[in-house]
């Protein structure tokens, strides 16, 4: 194995030169930076993690924990993506990610006693549960942090716009003349469950239209199988919405199929419209109009937040509120009001 000794010996520079330069201290030539990176490539020499932790002090390693009822994580499509951007953005960086479960040898421990037995510089939290013990003790600790997809105070956050993009939807829905809109909303328990639905209400009331109680249908955490449920459930209704904004692709791909498998199609019989924009839903017959979630943004965003939170060694507390917007495609129809 290649060393830093053998980096000297080859150029003739001393094991400190070689050292500034493997770590980029500026105080070092052009020359000198030339000669020994060349040295570094033609030797083949790897810098181990131990040694670069020790001379930097810090284990460039970025704790990852998912923090949601629905057991998804990173299987999520939307969790997926945000964690991918934010992976390519802290690689850039020279950060290594670690997924953490509560379990060290078998024993449960709490997110922060996982994070401080592996040393990690920084934790990026995925959480839409709005109450959670483990979440608030992280928060509390002095390791760097931001969540994605919460809001919350004394931490740095990053999320969509959530009521704007539940006002995109019933406006689009309106604009095609449906007055009759129904709501499949996610968990209460979740932060976005509980925020699109207050903006669906918000603009049923701002555009003069009535939520029939039986209209609103709990989806549950955000699955295939909740939402087709729900519209199982919906079906039965005698007087049926001729539109339904759903609060997560994933449970308007489930209701598609419910209204399918009752022999009725979208968006002849019902337009259908989600949140997320998750990748299958262009591909599907018909495609999904729905509100995207700018995955790349959130991603980046977070790593940058949390990069700045290391790099300055000390938590910050900022709110970064990401835009959405509508995606049209085919499972949405305009309608014509029945002339008396």
């Amino acid at each position: 194995m290649v060393t830093i000794y053998d980096i000297a010996k080859k150029t003739g520079y001393s094991i400190s030169t070689v050292s500034k330069v493997l770590n980029h201290y500026s105080d070092v030539g052009d020359k000198a930076k030339k000669i020994i990176n060349e040295a570094v490539d033609e030797l083949g020499y790897f810098p181990s993690s131990s040694a670069r932790t020790l001379s930097t002090k810090r284990s460039w390693t970025i704790g990852v924990v998912f923090v949601e009822d629905s057991g998804i994580g990173i299987e999520h499509p939307f969790f997926n993506a945000v964690i991918e951007s934010f992976k390519k953005s802290a690689e850039k960086e020279g950060y290594d990610l670690l997924f953490a479960s509560n379990n060290i040898g078998n024993e449960p421990k709490t997110y922060v006693d996982h994070f401080r037995y592996r040393g990690v510089d920084g934790v990026v939290v995925v959480c839409s549960t709005l109450n959670s013990p483990d979440m608030d003790r992280l928060m509390e600790s002095d390791i760097p942090s931001v969540v994605i997809d919460l809001d919350m105070r004394g931490a740095n956050v990053v999320y969509s716009d959530n009521l704007l993009g539940s006002e995109l939807a019933v406006d689009y829905l309106y604009s095609l003349g449906h007055k009759k809109i129904a709501h499949i909303y996610g968990s209460k328990t979740l932060f976005v469950g509980e925020q699109r639905l207050e903006g669906f209400i918000s603009a049923m009331k701002k555009n003069k239209l009535t939520v029939p109680e039986e209209y609103l249908i709990d989806g549950g955490v955000f699955t295939y199988e909740g939402g087709k449920k729900a519209m199982e459930q919906m079906l039965k209704l005698k007087d049926l919405p001729t539109a339904v904004y759903v609060a997560g692709d994933l449970m308007a791909i489930g209701a598609i199929a419910a209204i399918q498998e009752a022999g009725l199609k979208v968006p002849d019989d019902f337009s259908i419209i989600g949140f997320d924009d998750i990748q299958i839903g262009r591909y599907m017959t018909p495609g999904l109009t729905t509100i995207r979630q700018e995955t790349t943004l959130i991603g980046k965003t977070a790593a940058t937040l949390l990069i700045e939170q290391i790099n300055a060694k000390e938590k910050q507390s900022m709110s970064v509120k990401i835009p959405v917007r509508l995606i049209e495609r085919t499972s949405c129809k305009a309608i014509m009001e029945m002339v008396e």
